[in-house]
C-alpha cells in the first residue's frame, strides 16, 4: 500500500504539503491540489484517517465497517445495518456504514471505507444479488451479507430462500389449496428462479402435476407491478376466478392482489387465498386480512456477518440463513 513519502515524491512536493491537500486543501493553491491529487489518484493512496484519533490508550476499539449497496433505500433490509452496529456494540466493537447507491461514485466510496482502517467489512446490498467484489478490497477481511461474489471466494451469508418458499407451499398444499396462481418477482433475480423451483419442488413432491401450476414472471422495473393487476383478471372469466390461492413473489405484489380481489367482490381467504414474501416492516398487520407471508432474515443476515468478523470464523463458503413462514390470516 502507497504510503504519504510515496504520494510526496510522485507529487514532488513536502509532506506537509500532502498532509495539507488532505485535511486542509483551501490552504494550497489549485495548481498544487491538483497535482497532489493526481499522485494520490496514481498511488490508490487511501488516507489513514484512523492515525489521527487519540492516541495513548493500551488498547483501540475495534471496528466494522459496513459496505452498503442500496441499502438503505428500504426498511426492512436497513434492518440489516441496524443488526451490525448492535451485535457490534453487544461485544464492544464500534462499526460505521458508507451508503452508496448506483449512481454514486463507487471507488470513492471504497477509499472512503479503507481510509478508516476498519478490522472487518461487511459487503450489504438490498435485494439478494450477484456482486463484483474490486481488488481494493481482496486483502480485507471481507464477509457478504444479502448477496454473492460470481467466483463465491468469500464468507457469505443469504436467506434460504429456497426452503422458505418450498416449506411455505407445502403448508398451502397441506391446507388443501390445489389451483395456484403464481406471481414471481422478475426470473433474472436470484430469488425469483429459486422461489419458483421451490414451489415446483413442493408440488412435485406432493404427487400433484405441474401444469396445474399458473406461473408468471412480472418483468424487472418498478412500473410492472400493475402487471398484477391485467394477470389475475384473466383468470377471473366472468367474475370467476381458476384459482384458488395467489403465490406472490413478495408482499408488494400482494399488497395489489388484494385490491384487485376485494374489488371483484372476491373474499380473502373465504375465496381466495395470498401468501406474500419479504414481511415488509410495518406492513403485513395492515392488510385486512392480515397476510401470511414468509420473513426474510435481515436481521439475523446482519448479526451473522457481524459475528462472523467479531468471532474470527475461518469459513469461506455460503451460509443460509432461514426464512420462516409467519401465518397469519391470509389463508
Amino acid at each position: 500500500m502507497a504510503s504519504l513519502k510515496d504520494v510526496a515524491r510522485l507529487a514532488s512536493v513536502s509532506l506537509m504539503t500532502v498532509s495539507r491537500a488532505i485535511n486542509s486543501p483551501e490552504l494550497l493553491k489549485p495548481e498544487t491540489l491538483k497535482q497532489v491529487q493526481q499522485a494520490i489518484d496514481a498511488l490508490n493512496y487511501v488516507p489513514d484517517f484512523s492515525a489521527r484519533k487519540i492516541r495513548g490508550k493500551s488498547s483501540r476499539i475495534s471496528t466494522v465497517g459496513v459496505l452498503a449497496l442500496d441499502t438503505a433505500t428500504t426498511p426492512f433490509s436497513v434492518e440489516m445495518i441496524l443488526s451490525i452496529e448492535q451485535t457490534a456494540r453487544q461485544f464492544g466493537w464500534s462499526s460505521f456504514v458508507v451508503n452508496i447507491t448506483s449512481n454514486d461514485d463507487y471507488d470513492r466510496a471504497i477509499r472512503q471505507l479503507l481510509s478508516q482502517r476498519p478490522d472487518g467489512i461487511i459487503y450489504t446490498t438490498m435485494g439478494l444479488r450477484e456482486v463484483t467484489i474490486p481488488e481494493s478490497l481482496h486483502k480485507s477481511r471481507l464477509v457478504l451479507a444479502n448477496c454473492v461474489s460470481q467466483n463465491k471466494q468469500f464468507p457469505t451469508y443469504i436467506p434460504d430462500d429456497f426452503n422458505g418458499q418450498y416449506k411455505a407451499v407445502c403448508r398451502l398444499i397441506e391446507k388443501g389449496y390445489r389451483k395456484p396462481l403464481c406471481l414471481y418477482i422478475p426470473k433474472d433475480t436470484l430469488a425469483g428462479k429459486t422461489r419458483r423451483e421451490a414451489v415446483q419442488a413442493a408440488w412435485s413432491e406432493a404427487n400433484l402435476p405441474l401444469e396445474s401450476l399458473m406461473q408468471y414472471h412480472l418483468e424487472s422495473g418498478d412500473e410492472h407491478y400493475i402487471d398484477v393487476i391485467e394477470l389475475i383478471d384473466s383468470h377471473c372469466q366472468n367474475g370467476q376466478p381458476d384459482f384458488d390461492v395467489v403465490i406472490c413473489g413478495n408482499d408488494r405484489i400482494a399488497f395489489l392482489a388484494y385490491q384487485v380481489l376485494l374489488s371483484k367482490g372476491l373474499r380473502i381467504p373465504e375465496d381466495i387465498a395470498v401468501l406474500g414474501y419479504d414481511n415488509m416492516i410495518g406492513v403485513g398487520e395492515l392488510f385486512y386480512p392480515p397476510l401470511s407471508t414468509v420473513v426474510l432474515p435481515h436481521y439475523q443476515l446482519g448479526q451473522e456477518a457481524a459475528l462472523h468478523i467479531i468471532e474470527e470464523r475461518s469459513h469461506c463458503d455460503t451460509q443460509y440463513v432461514a426464512c420462516d413462514l409467519l401465518e397469519r390470516k391470509s389463508f
